[in-house]
């Protein structure tokens, strides 16, 4: 039976943040999701719905995506914007609620931010899945990528945006087979603010290299990526995966950079895996 998934809203941090929630209020376990860029936490759906018993989900909606408060205009006084701000969202959010930690789940852009809660609050953090990311800073070429993208922003606003990443998200076989998926994405990339996305870029430009944060975590880790994905590919999984000690590592077939998407089933056996890991850690 599929879980009831509610949006809420909360003030954390002096900012409203939105996210997704499933689950039975007093279970006992949290797990949070992070989502890619330029999406919305509405991308994890399929996995708050299909949560096992004694979780709690919630599915957050970064700053200016989904229906969360976009960042303020940043000056030299208040400082740069960076990946920490999310992670401090994350933990806003769960003493908000009362949790006092969660498994993280992150995809892309969401394991940049998983990655930095465990960097700022590693004793809240129960277990990790990083899907379709990586622990590394961007390279050069990657973030003259970055700054082509916020000219296409400056050009043509979040649809130049969503133009770009269209072909990057969905694997092949999503793209010829299952075109609501598709419909999907570009319905989220398109609900995008130009603020959330200008913020996002700079913070992912910016963002450090968390190969040693994750290397000296030992909670379980799960590392998931598509078969077909060419944004973070199966070379890059691997290796992300030799990262931290007795990670488990999910290739899932015909699938791209968006695999809790295109392939939910075969994603949500590897979360509820990863959640069973928890749970024997943390009893």
């Amino acid at each position: 039976m599929s879980l009831v998934v509610e949006r809420r809203q909360i003030l954390a941090g002096g900012r409203l943040l939105s996210y997704l929630a499933s689950g039975e209020p007093g279970a006992g376990q949290v797990v949070v999701f992070l989502h890619a860029f330029p999406l919305n936490a509405a991308m994890w759906h399929a996995q708050l719905a299909a949560l096992p018993p004694g979780w709690i989900g919630l599915a957050m909606d970064f700053r200016g995506f989904g229906r969360s408060e976009a960042d303020e205009i940043r000056s030299e006084e208040t400082g740069a914007l960076s990946m920490d701000d999310y992670a401090s969202d994350v933990a806003g959010v769960l003493d908000a609620l009362g949790a006092p930690g969660a498994a993280v789940c992150g995809s892309s852009m969401g394991g940049y931010a998983a990655l930095a809660v465990l960097r700022g609050y590693p004793q809240r953090v129960t277990g990790l899945l990083l899907a379709d990311t990586r622990a590394t800073a961007d390279s050069e070429a990657a973030r003259a990528g970055r700054e082509a993208m916020l000219e296409a922003l400056d050009r043509g606003g979040p649809a130049a945006v969503a133009a770009n990443m269209r072909p990057k998200l969905a694997g092949a076989t999503t793209h010829d087979a299952r075109p609501g998926v598709v419909a999907a994405i570009d319905g989220m990339m398109l609900d995008a603010t130009g603020a959330g996305i200008r913020s996002a870029v700079l913070r992912m430009m910016g963002r450090p290299d968390a190969t040693s944060d994750l290397a000296g975590f030992h909670g379980p880790v799960a590392v998931v990526v598509g078969e077909e994905d060419v944004l973070t590919p199966l070379a890059e999984a691997e290796s992300l995966a030799e990262v931290a000690s007795g990670t488990a590592f999910v290739t899932i077939p015909a699938a791209g950079h968006l695999p809790n998407l295109e392939a939910p089933e075969a994603f949500n056996l590897a979360l509820r895996d990863l959640l069973a890991r928890v749970e024997r850690a943390t009893r």
